[in-house]
């Protein structure tokens, strides 16, 4: 996100790996991890050293189970030990969360119209809350040419224009939360322990697809929603850094060899 009203810009940079093992016909351990990297640049002066958030580092091990339910269903749990700091002092108890998500998984690729559900539950240590959330996905391929996905975090709907290029339309969530080893001090003595981003983007997207392994993707669009704050150690709000409505940059590559 380029600078905006508030003076702040936010670019996170992000890399992905996750490897299915098969285990027996209907049953795969996938292991894998990723890494992301928030850079925070600020024109205006701030109440705090500001080189305490110009880094911010979100890493995730990921080890999930997926097996045969039943002929329609599919069972997925995954388990995701999460470190997330601007490690300025070394790995601390504070930088450590874990995440988890079991799922239940249905698909048709092979249907007329094909399509796939997914019903469960996600626990995030990072929002706060001491029980896990509703998890639902839907997607439908309902015309050659158009699918759509409705859900959470993402919904989308697509045009194929054939099997190189596909246009889409979305609907997501994005952001973060990132502990601050070295707590940030305020003149009235109110103190700032993490640094949080969330955001409702709306955006337009483009994909191309080099063979069926290799793919480009970019997205434009705006935050519809935006809020990016310090808090504190009980997660309440100390210092506003941009809460409001931004451009908004994605665009990257994808290999997908299974």
């Amino acid at each position: 996100m380029p600078k905006d009203d508030s003076d702040i810009r936010v670019a996170r940079y992000r890399f992905l790996v996750n490897v299915p093992f098969k285990v027996t016909e209907d049953q795969y351990l996938v292991t894998g991890a990723e890494y992301n990297q928030v850079v925070v640049g600020s024109d205006r002066e701030l109440p705090f050293d500001e080189k305490q958030i110009e880094k911010l580092h979100v890493i995730d091990l990921n080890l999930g189970y997926i097996f045969k339910w039943n002929e329609d269903w599919r069972f997925v749990a995954i388990l995701s030990p999460r470190l997330a700091s601007n490690l300025v002092g070394g790995i601390q108890g504070r930088d450590l969360k874990m995440n988890a998500t079991a799922t239940f998984w249905k698909e048709k690729k092979d249907a007329e119209k094909p399509y796939r559900l997914v019903l469960g539950l996600s626990y995030n240590a990072t929002t706060g809350l001491p029980f896990p959330l509703p998890l639902v996905s839907y997607y439908r391929r309902f015309h050659p040419d158009w699918s759509f996905a409705l859900g959470v975090p993402k919904s989308q709907l697509k045009y194929h224009l054939d099997k190189r290029h596909t246009l889409e339309t979305a609907l997501f969530l994005d952001g973060y939360f990132v502990n601050i080893q070295d707590d940030l001090i305020f003149d009235d003595n109110s103190r700032a322990a993490s640094i949080s981003l969330s955001a409702l983007v709306a955006a337009l997207g483009y994909q191309y697809n080099i063979d069926k392994h290799i793919s480009l993707f970019a997205m434009a669009g705006y935050t519809v929603t935006q809020d990016g704050v310090l808090r504190d150690d009980r997660r309440k709000n100390v210092y506003v850094l941009n809460d409001q409505g931004n451009i908004y940059f994605r665009t990257g590559f994808k290999v997908s060899l299974f």
